[in-house]
């Protein structure tokens, strides 16, 4: 099975293409930028990019898997409307996943896992994991807020796993292959995808700064 696999929760631009081998995911090709304010430029470009290094038309492709936040808005919505259009161009199933849950099917190790990332406003997105399996969350909180216990280790957001007491697993953002590890039930099985349901956890920036003003 062949897989188109995006994320744009994060600052990460992501794209990739994956071969799904039995339950075990192999990552094509990649393309991966850094810039929280290019995501609508650089995202389609990245995905033709990948095709072309693989080796594959945009009709080779078996299924689409976006990660769907939580993040901010903007961003966000970028990833899940170019997800959306693949699939329904080529009419493939497209299927959503929390984007903590790419970072923490890399990173988990067996341990209890604390997943953060950049939610501005100087607060996190987090969820955490036991035995492979999110335990909590994800939710939104300020840093201070959030007890870093009982988790064993951390991963997420280089900016803000310093800010807790743990160790930290070197996995920042969603890989494409740990975006298609958490949809490999449902892409397996080939039922039918839920509807897309972007993870905002609050309303758009925009929102809360008129209603301010208000």
């Amino acid at each position: 099975m062949l897989v188109l696999a995006v994320d744009t929760a994060t600052p990460a631009v992501t794209a990739g293409v994956v071969r799904l081998e039995g339950d075990t995911p192999r990552t094509l090709a990649t393309r991966i930028t850094v810039n929280a304010r290019a995501h609508a430029e650089v995202l389609t470009p990245h995905i033709l990019e990948c095709l072309a290094e693989a080796g594959f038309a945009p009709s080779d492709l078996d299924a689409v898997v976006v990660g769907c936040g939580p993040g901010p808005f903007t961003g966000l919505r970028v990833g899940m409307a170019t997800a959306a259009a693949f699939g329904d161009a080529l009419g493939i199933p497209v299927h959503g996943v929390c984007s903590l849950d790419a970072i923490a099917i890399e990173a988990a190790l067996g341990r209890d896992l604390l997943v953060v990332t950049d939610a501005r406003r100087r607060e996190v997105y987090w969820a955490r994991y036991s035995g492979g399996a999110r335990v909590q969350g994800p939710e939104v909180n300020k840093p201070a807020d959030l007890e870093p216990t009982p988790s064993q280790a951390i991963a997420g957001s280089a900016g803000h796993v310093d800010l807790f007491d743990l160790p930290v697993e070197p996995v920042e953002t969603p890989s494409p292959s740990g975006l298609v590890a958490v949809a490999v039930a449902a892409l397996r099985s080939r039922a039918e995808p839920a509807p897309l349901v972007p993870l905002y956890l609050r309303r758009p920036d925009a929102v809360a700064i008129a209603d301010r003003k208000k």
